[in-house]
């Protein structure tokens, strides 16, 4: 019997620097109101990270620079299918005030220690990891 492919899809891990400092944008999924990355199903004609980067606008309000490299992956079941998501940095350059899913979600900055505590996905967790130890600590993106 054959395995039906995943469903393919991708998310950001948001982050912005201040000085010193990284943060990382979580937002509320739906239905459960857990603390979450934007995450979608991979568009068809364009790439992973430019289908999570239209995530991020769609639903947290986020425009930036997605790098082309993922920084890792995960697996999940829903609806008796097999999902495969692909996880990518995304430096946020703009954050609006008003977004297309602005009215069912929440949006909030954290540090690295409240992310890692709010986030339950351990590839995405890694991901987070590695971007605080990694990323430059400026205003711009290297």
């Amino acid at each position: 019997m054959l395995t039906p492919r995943p469903v393919e899809q991708s998310c950001v891990v948001p982050y912005r620097t201040i000085g010193i400092r990284i943060e990382f944008a979580l937002i509320t999924s739906r239905n459960t109101g857990r603390w979450i990355v934007p995450k979608g199903t991979v568009e068809p004609n364009m790439t992973a990270a430019a289908s999570a980067a239209k995530e991020a606008l769609e639903e947290a309000g986020l425009l930036g620079k997605t790098d082309d490299q993922p920084l890792g992956e995960y697996f999940y079941s829903k609806f008796g299918r097999i999902y495969r998501v692909e996880i990518f940095p995304f430096f946020v350059t703009e954050q609006l005030d008003h977004w297309d899913e602005k009215h069912f979600r929440k949006r909030e900055w954290v540090g690295p220690k409240d992310a890692l505590s709010r986030i339950t996905e351990t590839a995405v967790q890694d991901a987070i990891r590695h971007l605080a130890e990694t990323s430059p600590r400026t205003d711009n993106p290297q």
